[in-house]
């Protein structure tokens, strides 16, 4: 049976609250904020009290949170307002869509973190004019908005799951047939149509889009300090890059601390800015907080090539790229309390956050059954997640980066990042004259499966279906592991999160230890993989300091993509690569 969405139901919801308040006042009120509910599939729609695990044993530093925003309360919130009113260009801030903030400190100011770049940007002019838009019977001749009318696209369709069925055969059969008119606000009650998301915007976003990830991270991680702010990015790698710019320069000699094996992109990002990368020692966990506190500590500037000591941190907390480890609660904590006695910002990196799974016990076996999964439910779900960084920030030193590329499509280019007000402003300044903002057409279509048709407990329940699938293709690359590969030589620790699994191969036992280097060993290796058909990561590409020596071998593979029988296939074909290197019998 097919199902079709074009027009939505009006139903009255939350007013957001103004700048640093959360009581529902001030510039916010320029969009006319209201909120409309969605009628979701009576089958497996009802009310939760889901809660993320961000509560606990804190230390002192960094309390427990004063309380937990649930998806109950967000449609509450929602169900007091009315409908969303939010034209071409509209002005909006995320603060209009939080729950009040009464009690909570606000963060610290960060000034003598930002570059002279950052520092020096001013507004831009034609976006602030935006704002006027607003005003009842004004005939704009001030901004270069096309005419929607000369848009050539009418309307978009498409099917999307009907939760909580999401397998492709599910949707084909079942699916929800969704369209998009360009005129939908004025004709179909909508909040969203194709001739506001497809003009000019503004650089933090559409207010219909940045309300639900606002709403998401306010129930996931609810940061613990008043004046927090999301903005929506044109994706994480893209969101870094203006962060490093932000936060470090070449002429102060600035430096930046992450994992000794870390995301190779991020790496590349840094590099022409200028930016030198230290790497700080992982466990099976990730980054060691004693190694960060000793490195910090010991920080000798003649010895480190002239950088000053680093006062920004990157990190990959949960499924790190490319070791695949995650970081515990306490490990998190301990991390978190070293940045703070060095005065670290931290970017966190949280692409695989969803992404967590049940411990691996041998022969593709997990420590959770399918069918305990299925009555974890949404509360049970949220309240497994590992707390992020951003909910134990009693300072408002994190910036936490979101993405849908793991988690929905990459192709949209679209995420969120969550900082103080400060530094959220300062990214919206970089922003406003770098890329403008995400895609419209990207906007549009997230709105309308993850706030139209899904909702907070569809996407939730997604979520919930993407770590079962990536749990069962990690299951079969880590048996396939156990079948093929040489464990004399080979070992792992089975990936907890996200799309990696790391090989540590030991070089000392190789025949030629004493006669060739570790990158020409792992070199020799990685070319005999490619003769057989088999690609996989050389661990020398994700070396966060790659002018000194390795003393480590390892290769990174992914489960994320391949079929449960090529990616046996090919770790069978890797494991002959390492036996013929080291002429194993």
């Amino acid at each position: 049976m097919r199902r079709s969405v074009r027009a939505v139901v009006a139903s009255p919801l939350s007013r957001g609250a103004a700048p640093g308040t959360g009581t529902g006042t001030g510039p916010a009120l320029t969009l006319n904020h209201h909120l409309r509910l969605r009628r979701r599939p009576a089958a497996w729609f009802h009310s939760t009290t889901a809660t993320a695990n961000t509560a606990g044993d804190r230390s002192e530093a960094a309390p427990s949170r004063p309380d937990v925003v649930t998806i109950a309360d967000i449609e509450e919130r929602r169900a007091k307002a009315g409908p969303l009113v939010a034209m071409t260009a509209a002005y909006s801030d995320s603060d209009m869509f939080k729950a009040p903030t009464t009690g909570k400190p606000k963060a610290k100011r960060w000034n003598h973190h930002l570059s002279s770049e950052s520092t020096v940007r001013e507004p831009c002019v034609l976006k602030q004019a935006a704002k006027h838009l607003k005003n009842p019977g004004l005939i704009s001749l001030g901004g270069g908005l096309p005419c929607a009318e000369y848009f050539p696209f009418e309307s978009l369709s498409m099917r999307v799951p009907n939760p909580p069925a999401f397998s492709e055969a599910a949707t084909r059969t079942d699916g929800i047939d969704v369209r998009i008119g360009k005129y939908d606000v004025a004709e179909a009650a909508a909040e969203y149509d194709l001739s506001i998301a497809l003009n000019y915007g503004q650089a933090n976003g559409s207010a219909q889009l940045t309300r639900f990830v606002t709403e998401h991270t306010e129930m996931i991680c609810n940061p613990p300090y008043a004046d927090w702010r999301a903005c929506l990015t044109v994706g994480s790698t893209a969101a870094l890059e203006q962060a490093l710019r932000m936060l470090c320069e070449r002429e102060r000699g600035d430096a930046v601390l992450t994992e000794e094996y870390s995301f190779s992109t991020a790496l590349e990002t840094a590099a022409p800015l200028g930016v030198k990368v230290f790497g700080v020692k992982m466990d099976k966990e990730g980054m060691l907080p004693g190694d960060l506190d000793a490195v910090l500590a010991g920080w000798d500037v003649r010895a480190r090539g002239g950088a000053r000591k680093p006062h920004v941190l990157y990190t990959v907390p949960s499924g790190q790229n490319p070791t695949g480890a995650t970081q515990g609660k306490e490990r998190r904590r301990e991390i978190y309390e070293v940045a703070r006695k060095h005065d670290l910002y931290i970017i966190e990196d949280e692409p695989y956050y969803f992404l967590q799974m049940e411990p691996y016990y041998g022969e593709g076996k997990t420590k959770m059954g399918k069918e305990k999964k299925e009555e974890e439910g949404v509360d049970g779900f949220l309240r497994g997640l590992i707390p992020s960084l951003l909910s134990m920030d009693v300072d408002g030193r994190v910036l936490r980066m979101d993405s849908f590329s793991k988690v929905v499509v990459p192709g949209s280019r679209l995420g969120w990042i969550t900082a103080s007000e400060q530094m959220v402003e300062r990214f919206i300044r970089h922003a406003e004259v770098c890329n403008q903002g995400p895609s419209g057409f990207s906007q549009v279509i997230l709105h309308k499966l993850l706030d139209e048709t899904w909702g907070h407990e569809g996407y939730i329940r997604w979520l919930m279906y993407l770590r079962a699938e990536y749990t069962k293709r990690r299951d079969v690359i880590l048996a396939a592991c156990e079948a093929h590969l040489p464990r004399e030589v080979v070992s792992w620790n089975p990936p907890a999160a996200g799309m990696f699994h790391w090989l540590k191969v030991d070089h000392t036992l190789h025949l030629d230890a004493g006669t060739r280097s570790i990158l020409e060993i792992e070199e020799d290796i990685f070319d005999r993989c490619i003769a057989k058909g088999v690609l996989v990561g050389r661990g020398s590409w994700f070396r966060a300091e790659k002018d000194t020596d390795p003393t480590e071998m390892f290769f990174r593979a992914t489960f994320a993509a391949a079929t449960p029988e090529n990616m046996t296939e090919a770790i069978r074909r890797f494991g002959l690569a390492i036996r013929e290197s080291y002429r194993m019998g």
